[in-house]
């Protein structure tokens, strides 16, 4: 039978709680973990991810989808961005620890969960811009044994502003950017550029690519807008034994989207579902 359990608490280092979902099926033994981030102004209940745990969890994996801890949502509202303070305060850095908090939480031998898990066979999946922090920690961690990127970013360096706009930011402290679904201005504070360059050398996502010695899939769209199909054809050329998947027609949530009432899959997030499985099973 397939359970699933919203809304764990996992404590992180930065001072805002970790709300994590599992989905798993309570008569199997040595599940293989899974463990999905969510990119940006996203967060673990977006559109069609609960099927994607679902097809996951029926096919004998142990899913986990969480919220970032300053993704703007709060243990009272975790859809959306109520807490617009804490998206402002968030980094690359801040997302990186929350990942290792939720492996930490996931890996002790206390685990809730523990008896139905493997925790030798842990694949992270990574979206859009959390294939950057995926693809990091997989670079760092060896308790990853697979990396699996949906869309993901190739170089963070090249998105923040530049010109006259990044001069303002850095003058005024902060600058937004509108969420096109919920019409909310979306801060970000000077921050998020000076922890960059701090740890410019650990976020070139180039060189943590260069670095995996585990399988490694990446799957793109053709016709995505928001990533570019060249940053994967990067990422694959970074690591030649990476597997690219692309997707022909497909944009950068697969066919999805907020909120998702149909009980099925979009065709394009079935197809890198059913892929990712396969990879993830071998």
């Amino acid at each position: 039978m397939i359970i699933e359990k919203k809304d764990i608490i996992v404590n992180g280092k930065h001072q805002r709680p970790i709300l994590m979902d599992v989905f798993y099926d309570d008569q199997k033994k040595q599940q293989p973990v899974v463990i999905f981030c969510h990119g940006y102004k996203g967060f673990k209940d977006w559109g069609a991810w609960h099927l994607v745990a679902k097809s996951f969890a029926e096919t004998g994996f142990f899913f986990v989808k969480f919220n970032f801890s300053h993704n703007g949502g709060t243990i009272q509202q975790p859809v959306d961005f109520p807490d617009l303070e804490a998206f402002g305060e968030n980094n690359y850095i801040i997302e990186l620890d929350d990942l290792a908090s939720v492996l930490d939480h996931i890996t002790t031998s206390n685990f809730e969960y523990n008896e139905l898990i493997n925790q030798e066979n842990v694949t992270l999946i990574g979206h859009s811009r959390a294939g950057g922090i995926t693809t990091i920690k997989t670079s760092e961690d060896t308790r990853i044994t697979k990396l699996i990127t949906w869309a993901g970013v190739s170089d963070y360096e090249k998105r923040f502003p530049v010109g006259e706009t990044f001069q303002t930011w850095k003058d005024d402290g902060i600058f937004y950017v509108e969420n096109g679904r919920t019409k909310q201005r979306m801060p970000h504070r000077f921050q998020f550029y000076t922890s960059f360059i701090e740890n410019k050398e650990r976020l070139t996502i180039s060189n943590a690519t260069k670095k995996i010695d585990v399988p490694h899939l990446i799957i793109h769209g053709t016709e995505d807008p928001t990533v570019a199909l060249q940053e994967a054809e990067d990422l694959h050329s970074w690591n030649p034994r990476s597997e690219l998947f692309l997707v022909k027609g497909a944009d950068h949530v697969f066919g999805a989207k907020h909120p998702w009432k149909q009980k099925e899959m979009p065709k394009y997030l079935t197809i890198i579902t059913e892929k990712s499985i396969a990879f993830a099973i071998l």
